[in-house]
């Protein structure tokens, strides 16, 4: 739990690799945009190698956001994109976000796998007490997987965020604490072990 909250290592899994996410991967994050409907709920959305080479950028400039490009292990291909962000040492609390998924990969065990690499980054390796997630509230799937990790739903914050065309979002909350870790781990990781 010494390690710096900021450090961005590659994390490892089965199914998928997480890799600090840079400009070398913007051809592989427009490659798995295969599809303008997994951005429907997202605040940035890549249709081009502009719009990649922008989400990198974005991403990169907060200094509360951790990137990664997510690599299927078994392809070696880019099949998304996901984030710590609002990193607080301080009151030692994260969110995970920031997540989407090729059509290619959704329904995989890739995004459970990232999730599980992600949780023990915060709890196990930085001794975090906090995780968040934040979707829009109409979100069902998304609120749906988020539920499936063991996460709590804590409520809806609204007028949240504002979505890319301008309207305010609704944002539905879920939290998963320190002390809920050691019995959510091994469901997730049965779950992922398929």
């Amino acid at each position: 739990m010494s390690e710096s909250w900021f450090a961005h290592p590659t994390l490892t899994g089965r199914h998928v690799r997480l890799e600090p996410l840079g400009e070398d991967h913007v051809d592989g994050l427009v490659d798995a945009a295969d599809d303008p409907r997994i951005f429907h709920w997202t605040s940035a959305a890549i249709a081009d190698r502009d719009d990649a080479v922008a989400f990198v950028r974005t991403a990169d400039e907060d200094p509360t956001r951790l990137a990664y490009a997510q690599i299927d292990i078994t392809t070696e291909r880019i099949v998304g994109s996901t984030s710590l962000y609002l990193i607080d040492p301080k009151n030692r609390s994260l969110a995970i976000g920031h997540t989407w998924l090729s059509r290619s990969a959704q329904g995989t065990l890739i995004n459970p796998e990232a999730k599980l690499l992600l949780l023990r980054r915060a709890f196990e390796d930085l001794g975090a007490v906090r995780v968040e997630w934040h979707t829009d509230e109409r979100n069902a799937h998304s609120r749906g997987a988020i539920a499936k990790l063991g996460a709590e739903f804590e409520g809806i914050l609204r007028k949240h965020r504002r979505r890319r065309d301008g309207t305010w979002r609704n944002t539905a909350l879920f939290s998963m604490i320190d002390e809920e870790w050691p019995r959510i781990c091994p469901r997730l990781e049965a779950r992922v072990e398929g």
